[in-house]
C-alpha cells in the first residue's frame, strides 16, 4: 500500500509495534505516528476533539490516508479496573472508559476517513477485544469495558456502511489482538495459557497480517489475531 499510515495510539505496545515495523518495511509514503503522551504536533488525546482535529489536519497536508490503526483502549487506571460485580458499577468510571473506548476512536474516524481516498483499497482498523462480543459473553463482570468495547464494534460497523457509500472497496474493522504484555493486560496476565501471551512485536505483526489479507466484503466485522471472524 502507498500513501500514508496513520497509528494513533503510537506510544503503546502494540501501537508503537506497529509504528516501528510500518516505518521498516517502508511501503508507505509517511507512516503518522500520535498518541497522547508525545508532545507538539504528534499530540492527540481521545477526550479532546480538538487535538483530534490537529492532527487530521496534520494528515490532510501530506499524503492521502490508506491504512489507519487506532491502538487505543482503557481497561484500569488508577483505583479503577474492570468490575467484578454490579455492586462495584461507578457512573464517572463507566463514562470515561466509553468516552476511550467507543467515543474517542469514532471521532478519529469523523475527521481522518474524510481524509482517505474515494478509490482503492484503504483500512481503517481499532482495537477492539472478544470481551465484548454478546454473544460470547459466558462470565459476566467486566461490565464498562465489555460495553465500551461492545459499543466500538457497532459504531464501526455504522461506519463501515456509511463509508462503503464513498469508497465501496473501504474496509472498517475492529482488532482481537489477544492478550498481549503491555499495562494494559499486566494485572490480568496470571490465568493466561501458555504461547497465549504476546510480545508486542508479535502481536502488532500477526495484527497486520491480518490486516493484509481483508476484502472489500469483510469490512463492519470483528476479527481476531488469527484472521477468524468473531461474532458480535
Amino acid at each position: 500500500m502507498s500513501g500514508a499510515a496513520v497509528i494513533i495510539g503510537a506510544s503503546g505496545g502494540i501501537g508503537g509495534a506497529f509504528r516501528a515495523l510500518l516505518e521498516e518495511e517502508g511501503a508507505f509514503d509517511q507512516v503518522h505516528g500520535f498518541a497522547r503522551s508525545f508532545n507538539g504536533a504528534n499530540h492527540v488525546d481521545l477526550l479532546d476533539e480538538a487535538s483530534i482535529a490537529a492532527a487530521a489536519a496534520q494528515i490532510a497536508s501530506g499524503p492521502a490516508p490508506t491504512l489507519v490503526l487506532v491502538a487505543t483502549g482503557l481497561l484500569h487506571e488508577g483505583d479503577h479496573g474492570p468490575e467484578k460485580a454490579l455492586r462495584e458499577l461507578d457512573p464517572q468510571w463507566l463514562a470515561r472508559t466509553y468516552a476511550v473506548n467507543a467515543i474517542g476512536p469514532m471521532l478519529v474516524a469523523k475527521h481522518v476517513l474524510p481524509l482517505m481516498p474515494r478509490t482503492g483499497r484503504t483500512v481503517f482498523a481499532a482495537l477492539s477485544a472478544r470481551v465484548g462480543s454478546i454473544s460470547d459473553n459466558r462470565l459476566g463482570g467486566w461490565h464498562g469495558y465489555r460495553a465500551s468495547k461492545a459499543a466500538l464494534n457497532m459504531m464501526m460497523r455504522n461506519v463501515a456502511i456509511e463509508e462503503k457509500r464513498r469508497n465501496d472497496r473501504s474496509i472498517v474493522v475492529t482488532l482481537h489482538p489477544g492478550t498481549v504484555d503491555t499495562g494494559l493486560s499486566r494485572p490480568f496476565q496470571a490465568n493466561v495459557p501458555d504461547g497465549r501471551l504476546f510480545d508486542p512485536e508479535r502481536a502488532a505483526m500477526q495484527l497486520l497480517d491480518v490486516v493484509e489479507g481483508l476484502k472489500a466484503a469483510d469490512s463492519g466485522k470483528l476479527f481476531d489475531y488469527q484472521g477468524e471472524e468473531i461474532p458480535f
